[in-house]
């Protein structure tokens, strides 16, 4: 099966949309379409972490105006996945195929598991206390829920583990080339204690400067396809800018449903393919 650059497009669309609301970036989704239809999972990881770029960018620039967005706690986080970005571009650049399909099913598992219990609008979560790191930097921020219909306080907590967790989620997103959204909200989540709209628009502020390092190893290494990147490149534009409208008008219970739908279809669509290279049918 093969997309022309005008269904690429389209498709492109839906998978922006759908990657802005969730914080998963898109890419997640476009590179198990790509593997499907033929390109080589390298290069559609190239292609997918270029796409992160486009996501990110349309959908954040909504996200800041909203306030939803916690500006600091995304530069303070990106200092960690920028550095993992580099490595885990430079790993895949170097190792077997095959084996990318079983790390991106997972890393995505991870994730799953992390958040299988945060399906309701009252699990927030938030931290009602800081560690020193955290209330040094300030780690916290106000925002206006409009489906909750009130304003929500919040501060971070738990700042070096949050990095560290970050770091890993870096080194997965170079891997990959799916921005690490899922796992970049699951750490903020769980181990920062932050609410679910914060993390998933601070999760899309942060995956772009991510991508952005990672893509410079890939430019290096050959493995960019312009064909395949110009029309995904507008298509997850048009569908981020669409979805960060959309976004704060969502009840966090059916955002946290359709991140786990999302999420445990890529696993098995990539243990599928994973398994298949090792054992054709």
């Amino acid at each position: 099966m093969m997309l022309n650059m005008a269904s690429l497009s389209s498709l492109s669309v839906l998978i922006g949309f759908l990657g802005s609301l969730t914080g998963l970036g898109g890419a997640s989704i476009l590179i198990p379409i790509l593997v499907f239809c033929g390109v080589p999972i390298k290069i559609a990881i190239a292609s997918g972490i270029v796409s992160i770029i486009a996501t990110s960018s349309g959908s954040a620039a909504s996200y800041v105006r909203d306030r939803i967005t916690n500006v600091k706690i995304a530069m303070y986080l990106e200092m960690f996945t920028i550095a993992g970005a580099i490595v885990g571009a430079t790993i895949t650049a170097l190792i077997k195929p095959v084996y990318l399909y079983f790390f991106f099913a997972a890393f995505l598992l991870t994730s799953f598991v992390g958040m299988r219990n945060h399906t309701r609008d009252k699990d927030l979560a938030m931290a009602k206390n800081q560690d020193r790191v955290s209330a040094w930097l300030r780690l916290k921020g106000i925002y206006f829920d409009e489906a909750r219909k009130e304003t929500v306080e919040y501060q971070a907590t738990n700042a070096l583990l949050g990095g560290l967790g970050m770091f890993i989620a870096g080194i997965a997103a170079g891997m990959l080339g799916i921005g690490a959204g899922a796992f970049k909200v699951s750490v903020q989540e769980n181990i920062l204690k932050l609410p679910p709209k914060v993390s998933s628009t601070t999760s899309n502020f942060i995956i772009g400067m991510t991508a952005l390092a990672a893509t410079s190893v890939y430019l290096f290494s050959g493995l960019l396809n312009l064909t395949l990147v110009a029309p995904v490149a507008i298509g997850t534009t048009i569908g981020s800018v669409v979805g960060g409208r959309v976004l704060n008008k969502l009840s966090d219970k059916w955002l946290r449903i359709l991140f786990l739908a999302i999420v445990a279809y890529l696993i098995v669509q990539m243990l599928y393919k994973g398994v298949t290279s090792l054992w054709p049918v």
